[in-house]
């Protein structure tokens, strides 16, 4: 469990750390000298149940809340400190209302400092706490009168959170893992460490994880977990990771960075938020305003996009767009504040609602409505409303990389959740059932209408039957509608055409005279398919009149273009995309070269480029540097293979 200090300067936050754990947390020269904490201190407490107690010591002057900020998110516990003598003071109210805005569960109220008064002064300052407390989210928690130097009450205070300690337990370790770093520094002999909370997940010896937002990419030579060596680090412990990668300083990393698994790296430079003004704000939080942004251990400048509105006023809240002056890691139910321009005082705070927000459109009311479902907590209550009617489907990737879904919880989630998986490129998208099946009914009605209106013709362009369509699917799910239509065998896709199976379009006497002139060139060598000029040349027609004439018969099937001067049977470019599909089962990885796909063919290597360039722009097959894997069956891609007219 991990507990954080809070209250104002020289109330006594260093003294009782120091009291519970017997660590003095002032490490640097100043704090030493000026009797104060500037920045972050930590001390640890092992207890009888062999738990370790992390705590977090926070500076308690206003011109060092910015680094109380980087300590107090993602901690299990707050102890509000409250000096006897002086009572609550103005950073004890700014420190507990930044524990309300992140919404510190649990947590206590320390009043120091009680050998210096009487019992009068003491019952006084507990009343004024109780007031100060109400209504935030630690009205009604204990309260602890102590004297950490004479150690009067201390015991009843290590007892509590002994036994808070042991009721929270550890946390799930569900989800990738983060660590939001708040310090960074050598060790001689072992290099660059970097210590911080860990948001979620578990890390161990060995991973390879990333720096972000830089990407670089690292490995962990060691860690500690709660100031002990340990094999394995997780949610709800303070770890030290000594890291390691090519290149990488010390000034190569800062506070505010994150260290993650590699399927969490996700750097944002905006994302939409709920956030609350404080009632103490003397006007209200105007579109567009500049703040400093707290999230993780970081404080990055900001402007915030009131969306539906123009201003929030003092104890409200609202949607917002947080647009970043630098990108960093941001996850939904990431907490996070906002401080003024000057940041002198804090101003408001809240959620992050979904880390990939859109650039345009924020304010429009389909928006609205859309995050208003992205705040739903059970994702699969979120899951299907966001899947209802939406005509562009979920990015389920995304969705899951959102809510920091472990790989497993998210497959649980697709499998629960009724709806059509389909891959568009990289990305796996869900799609309403209900929209999935009418798309395919009014796919094939349009293509009926289309075959009785004009039955000499191959058939209706894709983008032809897609602007029929109601609501307009996006391009990219209109395309995976058709090739499951044509893996099912309920239509033929060639060329960009549609067709129903069945249909055979007609083919003039002269085309068919054509036909006959070129179907034998094309067929002796179908391997090695004759260039437009080559062709031309043996029959004595002009180039313009073959191109045209194979553009038609490829309408029909009978052919496909690979390149502006070379054809290809159809039934040939089939045989190699069914070598392409078998060379990508026998890799492990599913990845071949240009190389082996033209030996596996049996063609020559101009003709392998420029049939595996087709393959890419048709879905067939997908590009990674210079290999490439399938991506999609022939069947799916070409359908049925349609019969060549007689000559």
């Amino acid at each position: 469990m991990i507990v954080a200090t809070a209250g104002h300067i020289d109330h006594g936050k260093t003294v009782l750390v120091k009291a519970l754990t017997g660590v003095d947390t002032d490490r640097l020269p100043e704090e030493k000298s000026r009797g104060i904490s500037i920045d972050l201190g930590y001390a640890y407490q092992p207890l009888e149940s062999g738990e370790v107690l992390g705590f977090i010591d926070v500076p308690g002057h206003e011109r060092f809340v910015r680094n109380m900020l980087a300590g107090v998110t993602g901690i299990d516990y707050a102890i509000l400190v409250v000096a006897a003598d002086d009572g609550p003071m103005p950073q004890t109210e700014e420190h507990l209302a930044i524990l309300d805005l992140l919404g510190v569960a649990q947590g206590c109220v320390v009043i120091t400092k009680t050998d210096r008064v009487d019992a009068a002064r003491a019952a006084e300052v507990a009343g004024l706490v109780e007031i100060l407390t109400d209504g935030t989210v630690l009205a009604g928690a204990p309260v602890f009168p102590v004297s950490a130097l004479a150690g009067d009450g201390m015991a009843a205070l290590r007892d509590h959170l002994a036994a808070v300690a042991a009721e929270t337990g550890r946390r799930a370790t569900a989800g990738p893992f983060r660590l939001a770093i708040d310090r960074r520094f050598i060790v001689p002999g072992a290099g660059l460490v970097v210590t911080g909370t860990v948001f979620s997940g578990t890390v161990a010896r060995d991973d390879q994880l990333v720096l972000s937002p830089a990407g670089t990419r690292v490995r962990v030579r060691g860690l500690h977990a709660q100031n002990r060596e340990a094999a394995t680090g997780a949610v709800g412990q303070r770890c030290a990771l000594n890291i390691a990668a090519a290149g990488l300083a010390l000034d190569g990393v800062r506070r505010g960075d994150w260290v993650l698994a590699e399927s969490a790296d996700a750097p944002t430079a905006r994302f939409d938020a709920r956030i609350r003004v404080l009632k103490s704000e003397a006007r209200a939080l105007r579109h567009w305003t500049p703040v400093h942004l707290h999230i993780g251990a970081a404080d990055i400048p900001a402007r915030v996009a009131v969306l539906g509105a123009r201003e929030i006023r003092p104890g409200e809240s609202a949607a917002v767009q947080l647009v970043l002056n630098a990108p960093t890691s941001a996850l939904r139910d990431d907490r996070l504040i906002l401080r003024d321009q000057s940041a002198r005082r804090t101003v408001a705070g809240g959620r992050v609602i979904d880390p990939f927000a859109p650039a345009r459109g924020r304010g429009r009311p389909e928006r609205l409505e859309e995050l208003s479902i992205l705040e739903e907590d059970d994702p699969a209550t979120a899951l299907r409303a966001l899947l209802a009617g939406r005509a562009q489907g979920v990015e389920l990737d995304r969705f899951a990389l959102a809510r920091n879904l472990p790989d497993a919880a998210a497959e649980a989630l697709w499998q629960s959740v009724p709806m059509v998986r389909i891959r568009t490129g990289r990305a796996e998208i869900g799609m309403d059932p209900a929209l999935w099946q009418g798309w395919s009914e009014q796919t094939m009605a349009a293509l009926a209408a289309w075959h009785d209106t004009r039955p000499d013709e191959p058939g209706p362009p894709e983008s032809a039957v897609r602007d029929r369509l109601a609501p307009r699917p996006a391009a990219p799910v209109f395309s995976a509608v058709v090739a499951k239509l044509a893996g099912s065998g309920r239509l033929v896709a060639a060329n960009r055409l549609l067709s129903a199976p069945d249909h055979r379009p007609g083919m003039n006497a002269a085309d068919r005279k054509l036909w006959a002139m070129l179907a034998p060139l094309l067929t002796e060598a179908p391997l090695r398919p004759p260039s437009v000029h080559d062709l031309a040349a043996a029959t004595g027609l002009a180039e313009r009149a073959v191109t045209g004439f194979l553009r038609r018969a490829g309408a029909m099937g009978l052919v496909a273009q690979l390149a502006p001067n070379r054809f290809i049977l159809a039934g040939t470019l089939r045989q190699l995309a069914e070598a392409a599909a078998a060379l990508s089962a026998e890799k492990p990885d599913g990845a071949f070269t240009a190389a082996e796909f033209r030996t596996a063919g049996g063609i020559g290597r101009n003709l392998a480029i420029e049939v595996l360039e087709h393959f890419d722009s048709r879905g067939l097959t997908r590009r990674r540097g210079d290999l490439r894997e399938a991506a999609r069956s022939p069947d799916a891609v070409f359908g049925a293979r349609p019969d060549a007219p007689a000559g």
